[in-house]
């Protein structure tokens, strides 16, 4: 799990948007974007929350089709999503106080990810 929040802010920014919509989209089958709060405690929960609903052990028909033994990734990623949107107000993304965008790579070998951030709106 990576905090991206400080880079979607910057984003905003440097778009000069004021108002509008910013997406935000994680590239890739077996991760996702959401928000929590970015603390160790709740980050080791949110681990253990995935695995209990799918996990890494687990026999999937993708794993045996192709081998990667990954099927669990997919399933995960497909329950939290690949993408959010976050409403822009006074040029900055509206989240909460303890409010954190985050990259969650659920995959079980390391992976290069790319994030496509896109702002919409009027100056």
């Amino acid at each position: 799990m990576i905090d991206i929040t400080g880079d979607v802010r910057r984003v905003v920014c440097d778009s000069g948007v004021e108002s509008g919509l910013v997406c935000v989209a994680v590239i890739g089958s077996t991760a996702s974007i959401t928000t929590i709060e970015y603390e160790p405690a709740l980050v080791e929960d949110c681990r253990d929350f995935l695995d209990g609903l799918a996990p890494s052990s687990m026999a999937t028909r993708h794993s045996r089709t192709w081998g990667d033994d990954n099927g669990f990734s997919h399933l995960r990623a497909s329950l939290m999503g690949p993408s959010i949107t976050i409403p822009v107000s006074a040029g900055s993304p509206v989240l909460g106080t303890w409010q954190q965008v985050v990259v969650v790579d659920h995959d079980n070998r390391p992976r290069t990810r790319r994030v496509f951030i896109q702002v919409m709106g009027s100056p």
